[in-house]
Parts: C-alpha cells; structure tokens; sequence
C-alpha cells in the first residue's frame, strides 16, 4: 500500500461526495440544464481545480509520495488538467453529434453524461496506472505512446468529426443491439423497463453505451498526452478526474457555441503532436511542463480566435 493511501482515499470521497450531491440533490428529476447553470457549474469545476492545484503546491510530496519539490507537482497538474481539459471539448462535440444521431430528448443529456461519466473514469483509472507502470517498467513504450500520438494527431487533422461520431461502426454498439433486447423509445428516462415478463433495454442505454465506447476511444489519445505531462500516479488520475467531472456541465455551456470554433480541431491535433514529439525527445531534451503548458495555451487560444475571427461559412 502507498504511503500517501490517505490522500487517494480522501480523493474518491470527495468525488464520490460531488457525484451524490449532483445527481441525488441537484439533477433528481430529468430537465434542460440552462445555460446560465451550466456556466454556473462549469465555472465551479474550474474552482475546485484551481483549489486542489493549490492544495498539491503546498502539500505535493505527501499528497503524492514524491520527492520533487510541490511547485513542479503543481505546474504539472494544471498542465495535465488544461490538456485534458481541452481534448474534452473534441469529445463534446463528437457527443453532440451522437445525441442528434439517437434524437436524445434534451431533458436526458445530463442523466447519459453523468453515468457515461461514471464509466469513463473506472476506464480511465485502469489505463492510467497500467501506463504509468509500463513506461516505468519498460522506458521504450515512451517512444512507442509519442509516435502514437503524433499520428493520432496527424489524423485528426486530416478527418472530420463527423466520422468519429457514426455508432453503428462501433463494435461495442453493434454487440449491445445484437445481443441485448431493445425497445425503441426512451423508457421515460429509464434505462431498462419491462414486458410481459421480459426485461428490455431502451435506447437511454444504448446513448449510455455510445458514449462509454467512444470514451474508450478517446481515451487512448487523451491517457497518452498527459502522460507525456507526468508520470506521477497521483497527479495524472486526479487531473484526468478533475477533467472528466467538468465535462457534463462544460457540454451544456458550450452545446450551442461549440460548432462556432472550427478550428478548435486543427488546434488540438497541433497539441496532441506537440506532446508527442515532447515524449519522443524525453532522452535527449525535456522540455520543461511550464514551456508546454505555454504552448497548449497559445495554441487553444489562437485556434478560438481564428474561429471567431474567421467564421464558418453555412452551407448553402
């Protein structure tokens, strides 16, 4: 057991604690989150972050274990979380896509991202210590994740959106319809309802399972990244978490907005490649975190203001 099993401990309870409070005393009974709450709560996920980055800047070595000193650990969290963060808003808008794919009911959003959520952070936490023990273990899967994603920043460049957001290529999907029972309406929220004696999913579940399998996806690009930030444990789960929590009530601020910024993707592929090259180059040069968190703020920046200032044309 680690020496700081306190702070992992003290971690999940709030987690845990956040999760209960949203969706048992907040979002009880389905509704439209509105803008001004979801910008609300966006805000307040900020906070909390900022919170806890200061919290690792003060007490970082017993919080993690580390001997390095807490301002590194600090700097390295809120890299880690800007990165993430900003990968989660390409993920938004893939899960935009798969809402108007399923004609989910608006009032259902929030319940689907916050199980969907859920999932996303059991899966995360597997990938992040099993690729926090491996590069450990075996230093060369560093160049092995770096050149993943370059390319998978490459990639990004060159497609479209719309190709990462069809359910019906995803084995996972194409499983649950063929071997779990489906009714085609939405169960009045439910995610599984009965008749005649048989037990049926709704299509609430299979939106659920739409976005955990693409989640996976995702997360095969986003794990990689931060762990070209740190390999500390502790600092890559808990910025990936605090990343994820934001993610539900970020979807709703921005779910107007985010096709505004176009060249949000061109950015993010540009990061993605960046921190790869940055793991490709651990042996000869490390860059320093404060230098990359430099660069992925340039780079978002600039890509929200080309969208702005170079608007999309509507297709005609």
């Amino acid at each position: 057991m680690p020496a700081n099993w306190p702070f992992w401990v003290l971690f999940h309870l709030f987690v845990f604690a956040m999760l209960a409070l949203d969706l048992g005393v907040f979002h009880r009974r389905p509704r439209v989150l509105a803008f001004r709450e979801a910008i609300a709560w966006s805000l307040m996920w900020i906070a909390l972050a900022a919170v806890f980055a200061t919290l690792v800047y003060h007490f970082g070595h017993a919080m993690t274990g580390s001997g390095r000193p807490n301002s590194v650990l600090a700097l390295e969290f809120v890299t880690g979380y800007v990165v993430e963060e900003a990968l989660s808003v390409d993920n938004l808008f893939v899960f935009l896509l798969l809402f108007r794919y399923f004609n989910l009911p608006a009032e259902f959003g929030h319940k689907v991202l916050f199980w969907g959520i859920l999932g996303a952070l059991m899966t995360r936490a597997a990938f992040i210590f099993s690729g926090v023990a491996l590069i450990n273990r075996f230093h060369w899967l560093t160049y092995g994740f770096g050149a993943f994603l370059v390319y998978a920043g490459v990639k990004l460049f060159a497609q479209k959106g719309e190709e990462q957001a069809d359910p019906e290529r995803n084995p996972v999907v194409r499983f649950f319809r063929q071997h779990v029972p489906l009714v085609s309406d939405y169960g009045e929220g439910r995610f599984f309802v009965r008749f005649d004696g048989k037990r049926y999913a709704t299509l609430l579940a299979l939106v659920v399972v739409a976005v955990e399998a693409t989640d996976v996806v995702f997360a095969t690009d986003s794990i990689p990244a931060i762990l070209a930030i740190s390999r500390d444990p502790f600092i890559v789960y808990t910025s990936n978490v605090f990343a994820i929590l934001g993610l539900r009530s970020l979807f709703f601020a921005l779910a107007g907005l985010i096709e505004m910024f176009h060249f949000l993707g061109y950015g993010l592929s540009v990061i993605l490649v960046f921190v790869g090259v940055k793991m490709l180059l651990s042996r000869l040069w490390e860059i320093p975190t404060a230098w990359a968190l430099l660069v992925v703020a340039v780079v978002l920046a600039l890509a929200v203001g080309l969208s702005l200032a170079f608007p999309e044309k509507p297709d005609i």
